[in-house]
């Protein structure tokens, strides 16, 4: 069968790539046409249009660039008309892939399935509307959406969690911290890692208030800023000159993080990767217009944390630093907290454990191409 896969950032290029893999096992003559990813380029297929040209974030560039995006709209519309795709898949990035769910439902006759939903559930509760009248199927990969969707009478599937199906395949997962250091000729110091973002903008306004937060720990610490994919190891460089032992390494996330005493991280999947990987973590999210952006999770947002940790647990597991929050100080203070106070520091990997039990087992991909299979065919 033919599949058309819509992903729009690095996080839905390595859990479509994952689908496309499972499907693969299932349908041996799956052919696959997509906007996407690397990883998805490697799994088989046709890459249409690279996700690094599809990434806009905020009202500002979303803006300078809307005749970008329609453009690329436009691109998707008539690539999928052309291939006739027997199922079309998208992978959150709701902004984009609404749009091509309700063409494909209005213009077209092709089954629609969402792997990933959408954080509805945060904002824009609204849009369930929209993914009822135009989605056929549904899967998500947090427990709680499914309770969230049962409220608007929409019937949904969880699948699992595939950032558990990364960490458990991962490459080097029984790599010890001494072939780690080694390997990157690395010093044999404990390490504190960075997890700044995946997008310019974030790393921007997320790196440096992290660096100097972590300043304070580097004579009995090395700092390791995880590189983001599709960021040119040059524009870290703009925030690193000052500071010559921190030190970049990209395609290593999951490696660093095994290997580190605690971390720094931006809101997203990178602290639901942290915490399955036993890491204490503290959330740090710098926003434009502070203030305005506290009141705005107070007031609008429907959701008590951000990040997927402590949504999952439904309790503060980790500390959340984001908006007027997030200081140096207080990023700093926490850190001493997870280092230096054990019982501070069990107590978080306590509510880890509890988290990767309600998450449930690998194989998150596989349950979601059998799903698809069995209803296209």
């Amino acid at each position: 069968m033919k599949y058309y896969l819509v992903a729009g950032e690095a996080s839905g290029d390595l859990h479509a790539s994952n689908l496309m893999k499972s499907l693969k096992e299932l349908d041996k003559n799956a052919d696959f046409r997509f906007f996407g990813g690397d990883l998805m380029k490697s799994a088989g297929g046709t890459l249409v249009k690279h996700y690094r040209e599809l990434a806009f974030m905020g009202i500002m560039p979303v803006i300078m660039n809307s005749r970008t995006i329609l453009k690329n709209l436009s691109l998707c519309k008539r690539d999928i008309s052309e291939y006739k795709p027997d199922a079309v898949i998208l992978v959150d990035y709701p902004g984009f892939n609404l749009k091509i769910a309700k063409y494909i439902k209005t213009k077209l006759s092709f089954p629609v399935y969402y792997y990933i939903s959408p954080k509805v559930w945060a904002w824009k509760e609204y849009r369930v509307k929209s993914f009822k009248k135009y989605v056929d199927e549904m899967l998500c990969i947090l427990p709680f959406e499914v309770d969230f969707f049962k409220k608007h009478n929409y019937d949904v599937h969880y699948v699992g969690n595939p950032t558990v199906d990364a960490i458990e395949n991962r490459n080097y997962k029984y790599e010890s911290f001494n072939d780690f250091v080694k390997s990157n000729e690395l010093p044999d110091t404990p390490i504190i890692a960075l997890l700044a973002g995946s997008r310019k903008q974030e790393i921007a306004g997320n790196l440096p208030s992290m660096l100097e937060s972590v300043g304070s720990y580097t004579d009995g610490y090395q700092i390791i800023i995880a590189g983001a994919p599709g960021i040119d190891r040059d524009f870290y460089k703009r925030y690193t000159a000052s500071n010559p032992d921190v030190v970049v390494l990209f395609d290593q996330t999951y490696r660093i993080l095994a290997q580190s005493d605690a971390a720094l991280v931006t809101s997203g999947t990178a602290t639901l990767e942290a915490a399955i990987l036993d890491v204490p973590q503290v959330v740090c999210y710098r926003m434009s217009a502070p203030k305005l952006s506290s009141w705005a999770f107070r007031n609008i947002l429907h959701t008590p944390y951000i990040s997927l940790v402590n949504l999952i647990c439904n309790q503060e597991v980790v500390k959340e630093y984001f908006a007027e929050s997030f200081t140096v100080e207080n990023v700093r203070r926490e850190l001493g907290q997870m280092l230096h106070v054990q019982k501070y520091r069990q107590n978080m990997l306590n509510n880890y454990k509890e988290m990767r039990e309600i998450l449930g087992e690998s194989g998150a991909s596989g349950r979601a191409a059998k799903i698809i299979y069995s209803k296209t065919t």
